[in-house]
């Protein structure tokens, strides 16, 4: 006579290593990219102690933020802002990087606006994102906003362009919409 699952504790082993897995794989994988970056930046900067170049690279920034408050250094920096946006090849990647930082930690954000989108009036389905343009009108599309649609588990996106009438505004932080739509939906439940 066989045992049920339940009863038999070699029959719960497969859902003790599926419970561990979930636990375990998501620090493990963390810890794993966070240490290869970490020796990157090391051996990158040539500095024989670990960590050290991840510190040198964090306070590197961070000078560099304090001295943009300098207005000797502001000019400095507006004339390199200047020269990257004239040069053909760079200033696409320079703009398309400058405005991605920009919108999620610039001085004009860009995912404030946190919204759901009825896809199809007559049916009741949505899909969440954030208004970064208020007027496409000179799309020649007046009465429309322009939606930024970000994927689950990837960092990418879509721009949807719909009538304003199908778009309603959502009381919740940037951030907080962010983090639900790129965990898929699971971010923030009780575990």
């Amino acid at each position: 006579m066989d045992e049920s699952p339940e009863r038999n504790p070699f029959g719960r082993l497969p859902k003790y290593f599926l419970r561990g897995a979930v636990i375990t794989l998501p620090v493990v994988l963390t810890v794993w990219i966070a240490w290869e970056a970490v020796t990157w930046v090391d051996s990158w900067l040539g500095i024989p102690i670990p960590g050290l170049g991840l510190v040198v690279v964090i306070a590197g920034i961070m000078l560099v933020g304090l001295l943009a408050t300098n207005v000797v250094t502001r000019a400095a920096l507006g004339t390199l802002d200047e020269i990257f946006v004239r040069l053909p090849l760079l200033r696409l990647l320079y703009t398309a990087a400058k405005d991605l930082m920009n919108a999620f930690a610039g001085d004009k954000r860009g995912f404030n606006s946190a919204v759901r989108v009825r896809v199809d009036p007559d049916k009741d389905f949505w899909v969440l994102g954030f208004i970064t343009a208020e007027d496409i009108s000179q799309l020649g599309l007046p009465g429309h906003v322009a939606v930024y649609l970000p994927q689950s588990y990837n960092f990418a996106g879509q721009l949807i362009l719909v009538p304003t009438s199908q778009v309603e505004r959502i009381e919740t932080a940037g951030t907080e919409l962010m983090k639900f739509i790129v965990s898929g939906g699971v971010a923030g439940k009780d575990a």
